[in-house]
C-alpha cells in the first residue's frame, strides 16, 4: 500500500491550534528534512468569528506557509466530539495511513474543553492503532498496525511547565505569518466581527511573550514547550 509516510504528525481539535502552539516546531523539522502534516479533528465551525468555509480556506493558506506535506480534516463536531468508537477509528485510520514516528497533540487540559478532549482521544487512538485485532482498511486492503514512538502535547492557553522546549527562534516570524493566515480569528483592526478572547492585539502580544518565556528556559529568543506523554530515551546528558 503506497501511503506517504509523515514523520511528524500534529493533531488539533481546531484549525489553528497547531499553528499557535507548534507551528515553529513543524517549520523547523521541515527544514531538517522531516515530512510533516496536520490532522484537524473539527472544522472549528462553532467559533464566534468566521465560518467553516473561511476556516477551510485559512487552513489551506496557513499550510502553504508552513510547507507541510499533508493536511486533513476529520469532520468531527466542534464542541461536541466525544471519545466514541467511530471517532477513535477515524484517528486510527489516519495514524496507520501516515505511520508517524512522532505525534503532537493538544494540551491535556485547557480553557477550551475540546483541547483536553482532543488530547485524550488522540493519545488513546495512538495506543489502539498498534493492536492487530482492530481492523481498518484503505482502498480495500487492511492497513498495517502502527503505534507512534512518541506523543508530545503542546502547550496552549493555560500555562504548563514544559518537559522540554524546542528552539524555534529562526522560524518564529514565519510561524506568526501562518497564524495570521487565520485572518477571521486573530487581530485585524479592519474586522467588523465581534471581539473574542483571541481577536485583540493583547492576545497577539501574548503570543510573543509566551514564546519568549519558553525560550528563556533554554536560553534562546523564542521557544515552543511540550509535555511528554511518557518517558523517552536520550543518548547522553549535555
Amino acid at each position: 500500500m503506497n501511503n506517504q509516510k509523515i514523520h511528524l504528525l500534529a493533531f488539533a481539535a481546531h484549525p489553528d491550534d497547531v499553528e499557535l502552539s507548534a507551528g515553529g516546531t513543524l517549520l523547523k523539522h521541515k527544514s531538517l528534512g522531516y515530512t510533516t502534516g496536520i490532522i484537524d479533528l473539527t472544522r472549528g465551525e462553532l467559533g464566534t468569528r468566521g465560518t467553516s468555509e473561511t476556516r477551510k480556506q485559512e487552513s489551506e493558506d496557513s499550510s502553504k506557509i508552513l510547507g507541510i506535506d499533508i493536511r486533513e480534516n476529520l469532520g468531527m463536531d466542534d464542541g461536541f466530539f466525544e471519545e466514541t468508537k467511530e471517532n477513535l477509528l477515524k484517528i486510527i485510520y489516519a495514524i496507520r495511513k501516515y505511520q508517524p514516528e512522532i505525534v503532537l497533540a493538544n494540551a491535556l487540559s485547557d480553557r477550551h474543553p475540546d483541547h483536553g478532549n482532543g488530547a485524550h482521544i488522540v493519545a488513546r487512538a495512538c495506543f489502539l492503532s498498534g493492536l492487530s485485532k482492530i481492523i481498518t482498511t484503505h482502498q480495500g486492503e487492511s492497513q498495517q498496525v502502527w503505534r507512534p514512538k512518541h506523543i508530545f502535547h503542546y502547550i496552549q492557553d493555560h500555562f504548563m511547565k514544559p518537559d522540554f522546549v524546542i528552539d524555534v527562534t529562526a522560524w518564529h516570524e514565519q510561524k506568526m505569518k501562518a497564524i495570521s493566515a487565520f485572518k477571521t480569528q486573530f487581530y485585524n483592526p479592519e474586522s467588523k466581527e465581534p471581539s473574542t478572547p483571541i481577536s485583540g492585539k493583547e492576545f497577539w502580544d501574548l503570543l510573543y511573550g509566551k514564546a519568549q518565556l519558553m525560550g528563556r528556559y533554554i536560553g534562546c529568543t523564542y521557544g515552543e514547550g511540550f509535555i511528554a506523554a511518557s518517558p523517552f530515551e536520550i543518548e547522553e546528558l549535555k
